[in-house]
């Protein structure tokens, strides 16, 4: 995979006159250059439905002329950069207005449309039914016509469908269209027989070419869909709906699945499809800035105007950012990320238990403000699932909803006999099929808490906050301390639930000062704490539920890898380059140092337009073995150090956007 690529897309109507009338060939390759571009996937077919070249399997645009996906790609190969081809599988406007009965349905049969995109909009195709058949003839064109670098297939995914192709397929096998869990046990089949069908018929002609089916997300947990793909594409715009915590959320997970990947992110001010919207170079910089620093390769989506002719503001842009990245690819390419703690996600362990019980939601709101926490609190840590090797963590965190199968609880007592610590919150903890906790963590279920809200008064003293009682805004629970667990706090009780006959004030109603038991329970391996913090930090940020948790870590884990002075916004982290020729064949770490702050303006949209440099950023290190050099990358300027108890530590002079510090070891 390269490292700078850039998702052109094409989705161009019909209505539209002499499209690609102002392509030029010198002026698409001066501006791959002007980007320092080096892949650029282009479109074989939008999800308009049209061709981009002659097409025997497809329909050529009406007011297209000549062989643009030709054009384009020998274009690129003239000057070295590869041409991933892009197809439109789940949508194809031309094609739905002929064949309605091919499309995905709902429960009562209303056609099934692409929520994301503005109406009117396109609707959805069913993979069971004749249409899967058009789409590969659709594919193979392109592979055997053309010198493709890669098959990028689009708005795929698992699907609960009730077309009547669906239908017929269900009572075929004894089983009721009006049962959910049938229903989705077949858009599994159904799914899984459209990945090996487009694989065999790509592999029967070019057996190592990249596949990737992008569904807009990489579900965690279910690494049987990752693997479906050759290499992952991570979407994540930030301004399009995704947010800047999303982005880190993915990529942590991907890294642990030992695929290729990178991140993709948009030049645009919203999202998709948006022509004249240009976002901040500032925020092109930090965007694939914090894809390196996880481990991630960069793609800049972009969108080509009908005319064909290169939008010279968007690649000046775009080349803002790959002009650093370009320079910065050396000390990224081959890493593995260290982490001292594993956030085992909620979406996971929902995937873990099976698609019936899981179903198709996906990220939860416990992981998305676990990984806030973890980021602002610049702990090193991965995203997991129950695949993975626990062994390989010192802490690991179980957020809100991750209730124990059987199986998960044995591998947890293995981790903690072994020596793991765990974090658990919420519902966390708890017997999948029984009320009180599956493991030993010095507390016993009572039941949930009767209050919402109620109150946390710690016992230890806050970074940052004074002693007080602290509102917990969401549901808690009951639980009295066992053996072994001692209590860090006491949940009290407000005079009562706010209702029509009883209320005060302008939210909820005060703490009368009653002890409802414990809040927070340790053991010499586990933290618990009794609300669902992670969800609530989500949803409103309040600072004490950040404090509890980092407080938690510090008691599990005393001696993080890394401990730093970056701003709060500020995200860190390391990677390492195993056994790396260009250090004498010995390990070298790159520390990442980012810093930027996002703002919202408009309807929530999240805005990086200047970033503003940090000064004396102080980090201590603690690594096996000892350093031989420490230096700036991709300055290669040496940076002085100490070294301090179980570590060195050094101070960053300036941090702008981002900075690499590479530690090679002797």
């Amino acid at each position: 995979m390269r490292f700078r690529q850039v998702h052109l897309d094409f989705h161009t109507s019909e209505a539209i006159p002499s499209i690609g009338s102002d392509f030029d060939k010198g002026q698409f390759q001066a501006m791959l250059k002007v980007g320092h571009v080096d892949s650029i996937t282009v479109f074989s077919k939008c999800h308009h439905g049209w061709a981009y070249h002659p097409s025997e399997a497809n329909e050529i645009h009406p007011n297209l002329t000549f062989d643009l996906l030709g054009a384009q790609i020998e274009a690129a190969h003239e000057i070295g950069v590869k041409t991933p081809v892009y197809l439109s599988a789940g949508l194809d406007e031309k094609l739905a207005r002929k064949h309605p009965e091919w499309l995905i349905r709902r429960p009562d049969e209303r056609i099934l449309g692409a929520p994301d995109f503005l109406t009117p909009g396109y609707h959805q195709f069913c993979m069971n039914t004749p249409y899967l058949d058009v789409l590969l003839d659709q594919i193979e064109e392109v592979v055997r016509g053309y010198d493709a670098d890669g098959i990028f297939l689009d708005i795929v995914g698992v699907r609960s469908c009730y077309c009547q192709a669906c239908v017929a397929s269900l009572r075929a096998r004894g089983e009721d269209p009006r049962d959910e869990a049938a229903v989705l046990r077949l858009g599994e089949r159904t799914y899984a027989t459209y990945t090996e069908r487009v694989a065999a018929r790509i592999r029967a002609i070019k057996p190592d070419m990249p596949i990737f089916h992008n569904g807009g997300h990489i579900r965690q947990g279910r690494r049987d869909l990752a693997h479906m793909n050759t290499h992952l594409e991570l979407e994540s715009l930030p301004t399009g709906g995704w947010g800047y915590d999303h982005f880190p959320l993915s990529a942590r997970y991907a890294q642990t699945l030992g695929m290729p990947y990178l991140g993709m992110t948009g030049k645009f001010h919203t999202t998709w499809g948006e022509f004249g919207g240009y976002k901040h170079p500032a925020a092109l910089r930090y965007e694939t800035a914090l894809s390196l620093a996880n481990g991630a390769r960069c793609s800049i989506g972009d969108q080509l105007p009908p005319s064909g002719h290169m939008d010279e503001a968007t690649y000046a842009i775009i080349g803002e950012a790959y002009a650093e990245v370009e320079r910065k690819e050396r000390w990224v390419a081959g890493g593995d990320n260290v982490a001292d703690v594993a956030l085992l996600s909620g979406e996971a362990a929902r995937n873990s238990l099976g698609p019936a019980a899981a179903g198709q939601a996906k990220t939860t709101p416990a992981d998305t403000g676990a990984v806030r926490m973890l980021l602002e609190g610049h702990v090193l840590f991965d995203v997991i699932d129950t695949e993975a090797d626990f062994s390989r963590y010192r802490v690991l965190i179980l957020p809100d909803v991750v209730r124990l199968s059987p199986e998960l609880t044995q591998q947890l007592e293995a981790y903690v006999a072994d020596g793991g610590k765990l974090l658990l919150t919420g519902e966390s903890g708890l017997a999948a099929d029984g009320d009180d906790f599956a493991l030993e963590i010095g507390a016993r279920r009572v039941g949930p808490s009767p209050y919402r809200p109620d109150y946390f008064r710690p016992d230890f003293a806050l970074r940052s906050l004074p002693p007080a009682a602290f509102v917990m805004y969401g549901e808690g629970q009951l639980v009295e301390t066992t053996e072994g667990g001692t209590s860090l706090g006491t949940r009290e009780e407000p005079y009562f639930n706010r209702d029509v006959f009883h209320f005060c004030s302008h939210q909820h109603t005060p703490s009368a000062g009653r002890a409802g038991g414990p809040g927070m329970v340790r053991t010499d391996s586990t933290v618990y704490i009794a609300w669902r913090v992670f969800e609530d930090y989500a949803t409103k940020g309040s600072l004490v539920l950040k404090e509890l948790v980092l407080h938690a870590l510090v008691l599990l884990l005393p001696q993080p890898t890394v401990t730093t002075e970056l701003p709060v916004q500020g995200v860190t982290t390391l990677q390492v380059q195993r056994a790396h020729p260009e250090a004498d064949g010995r390990d070298r770490y790159v520390h990442h140092l980012l810093y930027a702050s996002p703002v919202k303006r408009g309807d929530g949209i999240e805005v990086i337009e200047q970033l503003v440099p940090v000064h004396e950023v102080q980090s201590t290190l603690r690594l096996p073995g000892t350093p031989s050099r420490v230096y700036l990358a991709p300055q290669e300027q040496d940076l002085p150090y100490e070294t301090v108890e179980g570590g060195i530590r050094y101070t960053l002079p300036r941090l702008d956007c981002h900075q690499m510090v590479v530690v090679e070891m002797g």
